[in-house]
């Protein structure tokens, strides 16, 4: 289970982005969290695995304290928590294959990792996880040939490389079309149902959170204004979260 406890972070300019951010996730749920730009949504799932260091509160996976863990510790819990990112984050110039081993440097030592050395298992898998991702005749050419969703999916696969029981997918669809979008969402939505794996998934779009999602938070200035059920989000409540001249967008 992942508790987040009064979970502040402040910029050194100033601007604080959460303010005493409180939820709880349940083993294999799939939650969604939505706002609008700026709410705090990447802040928040940067902060559960330390890519940003939070300024107060505490997060706590399985137990264990992330916030105050430090070293080996922390490379520990990482490990148990993969990152997908809005921009993909790939090695553009390396092949597909390289970026998907990635996922195992918290495995492997900084040696191997330094001279591209990774073992058959390693590879196998990885060859593996783009074959599920309907991927494995890009496994040798460069990242940067590959569509902005095939990109994703690349992303997707090398969190996988790390056997996660957490996946934070930090506005993965934001920059895909419609169609492309429901096809990321899907391979989220297999690896949660089918691997038991854990997923935060920050959205825009409600109809999107209503396919995918089994609950869902809300942001708005960095505070929660909503956690439940999607289909409980009323139009009172999308106005509460979106402001009140936002209108319902559906994404086909």
């Amino acid at each position: 289970m992942l508790q987040v406890i009064n979970l502040t972070k402040t910029y050194p300019n100033g601007t604080q982005a959460l303010k005493q951010v409180s939820f709880e996730v349940q083993d294999g749920e799939f939650l969604a969290v939505i706002g609008l730009s700026g709410s705090g949504k990447s802040t928040l799932l940067r902060c559960i695995n330390r890519l940003i260091e939070p300024t107060s509160g505490q997060v706590r996976w399985d137990g264990v304290d992330v916030t105050a863990a430090s070293g080996r510790d922390l490379r520990n819990i990482r490990r148990q928590i993969g990152m997908v990112f809005q921009q993909f984050n790939l090695v553009k110039r390396s092949p597909v294959i390289t970026n998907v081993l990635s996922g195992r440097l918290g495995y492997t030592s900084p040696w191997r990792s330094l001279f591209n050395s990774f073992s058959k298992e390693d590879r196998a898998r990885a060859l593996d996880n783009l074959e599920q991702l309907g991927l494995q005749d890009k496994a040798y050419v460069r990242a940067d040939s590959l569509s902005g969703g095939q990109q994703q999916r690349v992303g997707i696969a090398r969190a996988l490389m790390q056997e996660p029981k957490l996946v934070l997918a930090d506005e993965p669809v934001a920059s895909l079309d419609p169609v492309l979008a429901h096809t990321i969402l899907k391979y989220l939505e297999q690896m949660n149902r089918e691997r038991g794996i854990t997923v935060l998934c920050s959205l825009h779009f409600l109809d999107l959170v209503h396919r995918y999602a089994t609950r869902a938070i809300a942001l708005k200035d960095g505070e929660v204004v909503f956690e439940g059920l999607p289909h409980e989000i009323d139009d009172a409540q999308f106005k509460a979260i979106y402001g009140q001249e936002a209108e319902r967008v559906s994404i086909v």
